[in-house]
């Protein structure tokens, strides 16, 4: 009798050790989440920062390091955690969270925007971006149909990004003086910075960029593997909540200070970065066959809120609106896409 009451003790003692150790496994992972997003976003502040500058001092006009260099480096949370998760060999993670960023910068940052300060386009220049990523994205959709992405549609995908680059450096140098942009840019790419500091806060927010991108990749796998949901899926919805935050907060304060151009070109550019940049590098690194939940829906709901996006840039008059309920409609829509996936994949 004692010795079946020292088993069963010592069979609880271990079961207890277990769950500690589980337990313990989870908290280290949503350290590691939580950590990695916080350098993310404090590292994409400083890459930004530093290349804006760094390009200012090269004498670059400030419209155009707005339209290429901000555009990428406020991409740059999304490339390097899709750099990092394809040499882990998890090109899925990448895939989810270029599109689900798309949906996030539209839905969420957007959405969330308007709702906060209704939003009046008058950019020419943004009218003309806005083709450039519709085009994208059917490019990406037409990549996605045979349900498997190789190193040839990565490549695709990278030598169209540069063609994009060729192609709003030209938009430009073609902006005409008056067009707000200009001045939201020239008012928002900092100034009177050293070359000196520019590069070392660049290299700051590169190296705090890589970090961040390990550790949150380490934790969003392990997070995956402990519930058993796909890295799509965790890409589509944590990691893409996460490394949309740098454009939530930019978009923000510039839409408080009038900057409506700047909130909405920093959305369009991250989002044709996200598409050409993000999954191109991920699948050039490592090819990878696509989840039938992509190709039935997830890229199609990216599509349908960035044809949202493209008709509120068409309006009457050469005006462009998103106003409160409009900003609420695409919040609400968003939530409710984010509670299906979520409902369905725990």
């Amino acid at each position: 009798m004692i010795q079946v009451l020292a088993w069963s003790e010592s069979c609880n003692g271990s079961g207890n050790r277990v769950e500690q150790v589980l337990l313990y496994g989870m908290l280290g992972n949503i350290f590691n989440v939580v950590a990695g997003f916080a350098l993310l976003i404090w590292g994409a502040d400083r890459f930004v920062y530093g290349g804006a500058a760094t390009a200012r001092n090269l004498g670059i006009a400030p419209i155009l390091i707005g339209l290429t260099v901000v555009a990428f480096a406020t991409s740059a949370p999304e490339v390097l955690v899709s750099i990092v998760a394809a040499l882990r060999g998890e090109p899925s993670l990448a895939i989810g969270n270029a599109i689900g960023s798309n949906t996030a910068n539209i839905g969420l940052v957007l959405g969330t925007v308007a709702l906060l300060r209704p939003i009046e386009l008058t950019s020419a220049t943004l009218r003309r971006e806005m083709p450039a990523l519709l085009a994208v994205s059917l490019l990406t959709v037409s990549l996605f149909l045979d349900s498997y992405l190789s190193r040839v549609d990565g490549l695709v995908l990278l030598a169209s990004l540069i063609i994009v680059m060729v192609w709003l450096t030209r938009v430009g140098i073609r902006s005409s003086a008056s067009d707000p942009m200009r001045s939201d840019y020239e008012a928002e790419i900092p100034v009177d910075v050293s070359m000196r500091a520019a590069i070392i806060w660049l290299l700051v927010g590169l190296a705090t960029l890589l970090l961040g991108a390990d550790l949150l990749v380490e934790g969003a796998i392990q997070i995956a593997l402990d519930f058993g949901i796909s890295e799509v899926v965790i890409g589509l919805t944590l990691v893409a909540i996460g490394t949309s935050l740098p454009e939530l907060a930019v978009s923000v304060v510039s839409a408080f200070k009038g900057e409506y151009g700047l909130a909405i070109g920093n959305i369009v550019g991250s989002n044709v970065f996200n598409l050409l940049a993000v999954i191109g590098i991920a699948i050039t690194i490592e090819p990878t066959a696509l989840p039938q939940s992509v190709l039935s829906l997830h890229i199609f709901v990216m599509v349908a809120f960035t044809l949202v996006l493209f008709a509120t840039t068409y309006e009457d008059n050469d005006v462009g609106r998103v106003n409160r309920f409009e900003g609420f409609c695409l919040l609400a829509a968003y939530i409710g896409y984010i509670s299906y996936v979520t409902v369905q994949n725990v």
